[in-house]
């Protein structure tokens, strides 16, 4: 029950009484919402680089099937690069040709200097002198960077080497994990926090018109890359669209009303197999694999609220520096497995890293429950189209027999 509470009443009424008392605009009340605001992002910042670079690395490292199955790893791994950098590039374009952020925060002149100049340091030292120093800067890209290269190193081991790094890995990502859930716990604090502090930023010249043009931006990415993108792939390796969609629609209503992609995983298997005519091999291993790494929904997500909630605070970006942010969402969407509230709790950690505010978080949030459901199913619609160009290659290299003709569409 106190579970159900927490999770049912406990934030939306922090957003509620953020409203009241942003509104009534009280010293005493702004001072402890500051403070509590100070002391949750402290929190967040705390994990936030440690949750970034430990989900790529413990994920990368315990890919011991890669080995095992070569040449399937590689098809499911190139798709899964192309399809993220595809969503997340979709994504960015909607960004520009939108523009959510037509105004700013006012009063903030001081923190835009400081938070910009911060991020052009970190931009320009991808490649750190000592391994340390991007955790002591909260230089996002070296960590990334710093993953993927311990990450490569890693699966060149022997098997005895990479299953110990794995292990440790592993076990250290569970431990700060932990640590996050105990944070999380104290999120209807923070809500209250940002959402009182938001409240009394909008007196100072924000509309809440950019907040609905975000929300339109993310809607518009993932319904881009569902009913666009991923056919198109489809279509060019002469797969029907509509037939793929209608096989493995139960599989992405309970992704849709779970809000998980593990857990419509073992429908997922069972559509593919019974109505694609996928074999069991290739299902067993790609969607798995998939659910894991490849988040086309997540790497917009992140993309999109990044630049959004920086931009509203005044910082700046070339578009050089938008194209990078491509990259680093494509690389933090295929690392996400695990992480609690999947990419919002990941874009949050991003903003604490590069010490922008997250006030306006808290107003994403009651409509996040709404895009995470949306973002679950796509999610599960890349996997399955993955796993069926995947097989489509195989059976057309010969790699294995066709399996012949599909079973009914289960209703």
């Amino acid at each position: 029950m106190i579970k159900i509470l927490n999770n049912k009443l406990l934030l939306p009424l922090s957003v509620i009484l953020g409203i009241i008392v942003g509104y009534f605009n009280i010293h005493t009340i702004n001072v402890t919402a500051e403070v509590a605001s100070e002391l949750f992002i402290n929190l967040l910042k705390l994990v936030s680089l440690p949750i970034i670079f430990l989900s790529i690395v413990s994920t990368a490292s315990g890919m011991e099937n890669m080995l095992e199955l070569k040449d399937l790893g590689k098809r499911v791994a190139r798709y899964t690069i192309i399809t993220t950098l595809i969503a997340a590039s979709v994504a960015l374009g909607l960004f520009v040709l939108v523009n959510p952020v037509r105004s700013q925060l006012t009063g903030i002149e001081n923190y835009t200097e400081t938070a910009q100049g911060s991020y052009f340091t970190y931009l320009m030292k991808i490649v750190p002198s000592n391994f340390l120093e991007p955790f002591v800067q909260n230089n996002v890209i070296s960590v990334l960077f710093l993953a993927m290269l311990l990450s490569l190193a890693i699966l060149a081991l022997p098997d005895d080497s990479r299953s110990t790094l794995h292990t440790f890995f592993k076990s250290l990502y569970a431990a700060v994990m932990k640590i996050t859930s105990w944070i999380i716990k104290l999120m209807p604090i923070g809500i209250w926090a940002f959402t009182t502090l938001f409240v009394r930023d909008l007196q100072k010249g924000m509309e809440v018109q950019n907040v609905v043009w975000y929300l339109v931006v993310v809607v518009a990415a993932n319904i881009v890359q569902a009913v666009i993108i991923l056919p198109i792939f489809l279509k060019m390796k002469g797969i029907p669209p509509l037939r793929s969609f209608k096989a493995m629609l139960p599989a992405l209503s309970v992704a849709f009303f779970s809000k998980s992609s593990s857990a419509a995983l073992p429908m997922a298997v069972k559509c593919a197999e019974d109505n694609m005519g996928v074999s069991r091999k290739v299902a067993g291993f790609s969607l798995p694999l998939c659910t894991t790494i490849n988040m086309n929904a997540c790497a917009a997500f992140i993309l999109t609220t990044v630049l959004f909630v920086s931009m509203s605070h005044g910082i700046t970006f070339t578009p050089l520096e938008m194209v990078t942010w491509i990259f680093v969402a494509t690389i933090a969407a295929i690392g996400n497995a695990g992480v609690p509230m999947g990419c919002y709790f990941l874009a949050s950690a991003f903003l604490a890293a590069m010490n922008v505010p997250l006030n306006i978080l808290a107003i994403i949030l009651p409509f996040y429950t709404m895009i995470d459901m949306l973002e679950s199913a796509i999610n599960v619609w890349s996997d399955s189209c993955v796993t069926i160009m995947v097989q489509h290659d195989l059976e057309k290299a010969g790699a294995q027999e066709p399996i012949g003709e599909p079973q009914a569409v289960t209703q």
